[in-house]
């Protein structure tokens, strides 16, 4: 079975360069949702999620990737330019910085279509670790 992905971008080009990529490594898109209703509203179903932090409706991504994340059993990667804008990490796997590269968003996508173990090296693909937070909050590479 192909795993379904969301798109939570609002900036078209962005959105459809997310999809394409996604297409060609054989998954399915399920939506391009450019807010957060339109966010929640696709969600279910789908295995993971792209999901920007500012958003047409503001910056409501940390918000919807907790909500999809907790509904609906759905996997997240944030992919943003202001990755210390998220403020709920534990929604996430991780984030892929904008501007992105192919190869770090399959890295993202193999990642969150596996289970909650799966990794593995990610170009460029920053993974939560689990030990890794420092004292203020922030992620650490790792």
């Amino acid at each position: 079975m192909t795993a379904t992905a969301l798109i939570v971008e609002d900036e078209i080009f962005v959105a459809l360069d997310l999809e394409r990529i996604l297409e060609d490594a054989g998954y399915r898109v399920a939506a391009i949702a450019a807010d957060a209703q339109s966010a929640l509203d696709a969600a279910p179903g789908c295995r993971f999620a792209f999901v920007d932090v500012n958003l047409r409706d503001g910056p409501t991504g940390p918000d919807i990737a907790e909500r999809i994340a907790r509904d609906y059993g759905v996997k997240v990667v944030f992919v943003t330019a202001n990755p210390g804008q998220i403020i709920n990490r534990d929604a996430a796997l991780g984030y892929v910085r904008k501007p992105f590269n192919e190869e770090a968003i399959l890295a993202a996508a193999r990642t969150a279509a596996q289970s909650d173990t799966a990794g593995g090296d990610c170009l460029d693909f920053v993974r939560w670790p689990t030990s890794a937070i420092s004292s203020n909050g922030s992620a650490q590479a790792g």
